[in-house]
């Protein structure tokens, strides 16, 4: 296992324990609201606090990129980036779907992530040019050629109504087309979860990068790819995300231009 693999999942251990206590008494989480739909609690913070810390015991000097804290120690060729609950709307309210998303990116590219479901004990592992695994054992992308076979995951725009509009008009032209979407509230999961075959492909627009970073590397080391929803691969500063196998990213490109 890749060094820094291996110190990311004990850093996602380590957080899964404060979420776990946490999660067994949820009427006690304080929520706090940083903006529209958008929250945090004690536990987002003091898993993040987790994360870092045992990172730090062994890397004192590498950078962070986190979704709580924010970014520090940005001088570091090596820079963490971290989601400490993706899915913190689902974890206030009991709903069990929530991920911590960790990935290291040395010089701007990732080079392992980890997507780690507390709730279920699924642990989602990448590292570049190694493949992507769950729980072990490797994992591809589905092999759906067309898109009457996909179901596929999104996400609604919920930090900003500004893309409300394109939203809706994606859903519409995509909708009729495929077998079936799901929104389950976690990005970080819908790409593990597209990573493992559960879903064929995933959009979503307003994302930023913490949600992401982890789960872009599962998709592409499980034989995915990964761009906007204008199908250009440089998705990482983007306001939309689509991912799939190559057959159904170029047919979901096709049919989001289709009039």
């Amino acid at each position: 296992m890749h060094p820094l693999l291996t110190i990311a999942v004990r850093a996602a251990r380590a957080a899964a324990d404060t979420i776990t206590r946490a999660a067994e008494n949820i009427d006690k989480v304080k929520a706090d609201v940083k903006g529209r739909n958008d929250f945090v609690t004690d536990a987002d913070r003091n898993a993040e606090y987790r994360i870092i810390e045992t990172i730090q015991k062994t890397h004192p000097n590498h950078g962070f990129f986190a979704e709580e804290s924010g970014q520090t120690g940005n001088n570091s060729e090596v820079e963490w980036v971290i989601d400490p609950i993706d899915g913190t709307t689902n974890f206030i309210r009991g709903i069990p779907h929530y991920a911590i998303s960790i990935a290291a990116q040395i010089k701007g590219k990732i080079e392992v992530g980890v997507v780690y479901d507390p709730v279920r004990e699924e642990l989602f592992t990448a590292s570049r040019g190694n493949g992507a695994q769950l729980n072990g054992k490797r994992i591809r992308v589905a092999n759906a050629t067309n898109l009457e076979q996909c179901l596929l995951a999104t996400g609604f725009p919920f930090r900003s109504m500004e893309q409300f509009d394109n939203y809706m008009t994606l859903f519409g032209k995509l909708y009729p087309k495929v077998s079936e979407m799901r929104r389950a509230g976690s990005a970080a999961l819908d790409l593990a979860y597209l990573a493992a075959g559960r879903f064929d492909g995933f959009w979503e627009f307003g994302l930023k990068w913490w949600d992401i970073a982890a789960g872009s590397l599962l998709v592409t080391e499980a034989g995915g790819i990964m761009g906007d929803l204008q199908g250009n691969p440089n998705f990482k500063n983007a306001n939309s995300l689509l991912a799939a196998n190559p057959k159904i990213f170029k047919a979901i490109l096709a049919a989001s231009k289709a009039n």
